[in-house]
């Protein structure tokens, strides 16, 4: 897929500016600790990757944003409302969204990362098992029918900017990062491409208006990606313990420690709540700040 050149522009200005030198009714995490006057809450929306006890209980798995509060200043809390096994389609559909919005301040933030359920198709609907965009990047539609109700799936870009809309309407802040990535030595030679659902992010970034409208995009899987590729392949098979997607709590850590970097590598706001200095993250396992061509999800 190519960027159309005034698109790979904007693009360069956005990540600039943003981040370059950057099915259950059970509710999301969202307790009664909220936001005052004195404090920020930074409210989690993603799938195991990023959720609290990663796939499961008892699967040695971890999501990386259990780990974000050990970055963030100790006013700041961290209400990790990632569930496992959910897309930007089944976190809309059950309200998982709108939960999360009702409980933000102004000031507050919301980081929200999907793509690793997000693949495939809706149809046939036989087989639809709730998870699969619309695909396409832009306002396609499929209609389908899921547990025997009526449902328009929408695209991924669709999802975020709507769930981007509904957060900045209650006053917070917006983050929208780029998937993590599966194992890249699972082949056995380091191996790491970013696909679609990265573009897609940076789209709906792009779309929404960016840091000017409290919008900011981060390329997570590229700075998770130098990282297990410094780490190299034995450290990273043996912190993938299930599977190729879910992460160890020794990995899901350093997964965290990359978002902290991007975001100090950048200009969002949101790393002014960081307590690390960018020069105590570089190093041997994080690497260093990226350039803008060096993200680029296309």
């Amino acid at each position: 897929m190519k960027l159309p050149l005034s698109k790979l522009f904007t693009f360069v200005q956005l990540y600039n500016v943003a981040a370059a030198v950057q099915s259950s009714s059970q509710k999301p995490n969202i307790d009664s600790r909220q936001s005052t006057s004195s404090s920020t809450t930074v409210y989690l929306c993603g799938d195991s990757t990023m959720a609290p006890n990663g796939t499961g209980a008892g699967t040695g798995t971890e999501g990386w944003g259990q780990y974000l509060k050990y970055s963030l200043d100790s006013s700041v809390y961290v209400n990790n409302s990632a569930f496992a096994g959910r897309s930007a389609r089944s976190f809309t559909r059950e309200g998982r969204f709108q939960r999360v919005a009702n409980a933000l301040n102004p000031g507050d933030w919301v980081v929200i990362e999907f793509g690793i359920n997000d693949g495939g198709s809706p149809y046939p609907a036989s087989s639809d098992n709730g998870r699969p965009d619309c695909p396409g990047a832009g306002n396609e539609t499929c209609p389908t029918v899921y547990q025997n109700a009526t449902e328009i799936v929408q695209t991924f870009p669709t999802y975020l900017k709507e769930a981007s809309t509904l957060f900045l309407s209650k006053g917070a802040q917006v983050v929208i990062s780029a998937q993590s990535l599966t194992n890249p030595w699972q082949t056995g030679n380091f191996s790491y491409i970013p696909n679609r659902f990265t573009y897609y992010a940076w789209l709906a970034v792009a779309e929404l208006g960016g840091p000017a409208a409290g919008v900011y995009y981060v390329p997570h899987g590229q700075y998770a990606a130098q990282a297990m590729k410094n780490l190299g392949a034995a450290v990273i098979d043996a912190n993938y313990p299930l599977d190729n997607t879910h992460t160890s709590p020794y990995l899901a850590d350093v997964v965290a420690q990359s978002f902290v970097l991007e975001l100090k590598c950048g200009t969002s706001p949101l790393q002014d709540l960081v307590v690390n200095a960018t020069a105590r993250l570089e190093g041997a396992v994080l690497g260093t700040c990226l350039l803008a061509n060096t993200t680029l999800p296309i």
